[in-house]
C-alpha cells in the first residue's frame, strides 16, 4: 500500500462517513522536520451571547468546530496543501446541520435552498465560485471544480448546476436540506415579512476556512446558505472574490462572515490584503482597521478569519461573537464562540 493509499485509509478510519477522495493528495511522509503550518475556521458571526445559549447547544457547536478544524489540521500536519485543508474543513461544516451552509442552509421565500461558495489558491491566485446553486450536497466542492476544470471563475444558477452534472458533483434531493429549525425560521420570517440572516437578523451563518501549509502556501474557502426568506435571487459576498474570500501568498488568506451587502461595498477581504501590501501594516493591524474602523463607517457588522504569509493567524469581529477555531503546528486547538473569549 503506497503512502497516499495509507493516508486515505487513515482518514476513513478517523471518520468513515467523510469522503476525502476529492482531495489531490500530495503529502510528504519522510520529512525529518515538520515546518510551520496553521489553520482557522469560522461558522458565522453575530449576537452570540453566552446567556442566550444553553450548555447542550454550546457543547454541540464546540464539538462540530473541533471536528471541522481537525479535518484540515490533519492534512496540513501530513504535509498536504492549504487548498486541500480548507476544502476538507468546509466540507465538514457543510455536512453539519448546525451551520448555514450545505445541509444546514436556510430556506428562501420559495421554500428552497440557494447556496453560494468560493475557494482561492494563494499560490496561483486561481479561484472558483458558484452562486444560487440548488441540490448540491457540497457547494465548496463545486467551487473547487470550477477552479480546476472550468475556463470561467464564477458560475451561477442553472448553468452552475449543469456544469456540476457534467463533472459528476454529488447532488441530493431537496429533502436532504430540510431541518425543523430552518423551516421554523422561514415561517417566522414570512409571518413578520422579514428577510433574516440565519437564526435572526443578528446572526450571520456563513462558514469558512483559511490555511497556511508546510510549502508556505495559503488558501481560503467560504460557503453559505444565504438569507432566510430571501427573494429575487439575492447573492451576498461569499462567492465574490475579494469581498468574501481572498488568498495571495504574498499577503494573506481571508474568509469573511457578516452583512454581505456591506462586505461587498467595502470589498473587505481584498481591502485587508491591500492595507498589508501598500501600507505595510501587519495582518492584525490591517484586519483591525477594516473590521473596527472602516466597516462601522457604513454600519457594517460581522467578522473574518485570516492567515498571513508567515502563518500568523487573526480571527476578529465587531459583533458579540463568532463561531471560530484555530490551531498551529505543535499547539493545542482553540475553540471559541463568545466575544469574551478573544
Amino acid at each position: 500500500m503506497n503512502h497516499e493509499a495509507k493516508l486515505i485509509r487513515q482518514l476513513h478510519l478517523c471518520d468513515p462517513k467523510f469522503d476525502f477522495h476529492y482531495l489531490n493528495v500530495n503529502l510528504s511522509f519522510n520529512q525529518t522536520t515538520v515546518k510551520k503550518f496553521s489553520i482557522a475556521i469560522h461558522g458565522g458571526a453575530g449576537t452570540l451571547l453566552k446567556s442566550e445559549m444553553n450548555p447542550k447547544s454550546e457543547s454541540k457547536y464546540r464539538e462540530a468546530l473541533s471536528k471541522a478544524l481537525a479535518k484540515g489540521y490533519f492534512i496540513l500536519e501530513s504535509g498536504g496543501s492549504a487548498l486541500d485543508a480548507v476544502t476538507a474543513s468546509v466540507v465538514y461544516l457543510e455536512d453539519c446541520p448546525l451551520f448555514n451552509a450545505g445541509k444546514g442552509s436556510v430556506f428562501t421565500s420559495k421554500g428552497t435552498q440557494e447556496m453560494d461558495a468560493s475557494i482561492m489558491d494563494g499560490k496561483t491566485q486561481d479561484a472558483g465560485a458558484v452562486a444560487m446553486v440548488r441540490r448540491i450536497k457540497n457547494p465548496v466542492l463545486l467551487a473547487r471544480t470550477v477552479l480546476e476544470k472550468s475556463e470561467h471563475l464564477m458560475l451561477a444558477g442553472k448553468g452552475a448546476e449543469l456544469f456540476a452534472k457534467k463533472q459528476g458533483i454529488k447532488r441530493v434531493s431537496e429533502d436532504y436540506f430540510f431541518t425543523k429549525q430552518r423551516y421554523k425560521q422561514l415561517l417566522v420570517a414570512k409571518e413578520n415579512n422579514e428577510i433574516t440572516l440565519d437564526h435572526d437578523s443578528r446572526k450571520f451563518g456563513t462558514v469558512g476556512a483559511v490555511a497556511f501549509d508546510q510549502q508556505n502556501c495559503l488558501a481560503a474557502a467560504t460557503s453559505t446558505g444565504g438569507m432566510t426568506n430571501k427573494k429575487f435571487g439575492r447573492i451576498g459576498d461569499t462567492p465574490i472574490i475579494g469581498s468574501g474570500t481572498w488568498a495571495d501568498n504574498s499577503t494573506c488568506a481571508i474568509s469573511c462572515t457578516g452583512s454581505g451587502e456591506y462586505f461587498m461595498r467595502m470589498n473587505v477581504a481584498f481591502h485587508v490584503a491591500c492595507i498589508m501590501k501598500y501600507a505595510k501594516l501587519s495582518l492584525e493591524e490591517s484586519v483591525h482597521k477594516v473590521i473596527h474602523e472602516l466597516l462601522p463607517t457604513i454600519n457594517g457588522d460581522g467578522g473574518l478569519i485570516a492567515v498571513d504569509a508567515n502563518g500568523n493567524l487573526c480571527l476578529d469581529f465587531n459583533t458579540e461573537g463568532m463561531y471560530r477555531a484555530y490551531q498551529k503546528n505543535g499547539e493545542k486547538a482553540v475553540i471559541s464562540i463568545f466575544k469574551e473569549e478573544k
